[in-house]
């Protein structure tokens, strides 16, 4: 039984690459680049909140700077 909801899901690298319709390492490297928005790293793992990255795709899929500052205006 799940009790986390989906959209507080974590995804692999693997997982954001399906939804954006890229290959996995194009998705790092947009994470290089700052062009996607900042993982949670768990240990070794790199991990991205999918609330997170369905909210960047709403807004139009901003550089990282500019999803943050949008982030913080929101707060």
């Amino acid at each position: 039984m799940n009790t986390a909801s989906d959209t507080d899901r974590l995804l692999t690298a693997k997982d954001v690459s399906a939804m954006l319709n890229l290959s996995k390492r194009q998705v790092f490297r947009l994470h290089s680049c700052g062009k996607i928005p900042r993982p949670i790293r768990i240990g070794g793992s790199v991990r991205w909140a999918k609330s997170t990255i369905a909210k960047w795709l709403e807004v139009g899929a901003p550089d990282r700077k500019t999803f943050e500052a949008m982030e913080e205006v929101g707060r």
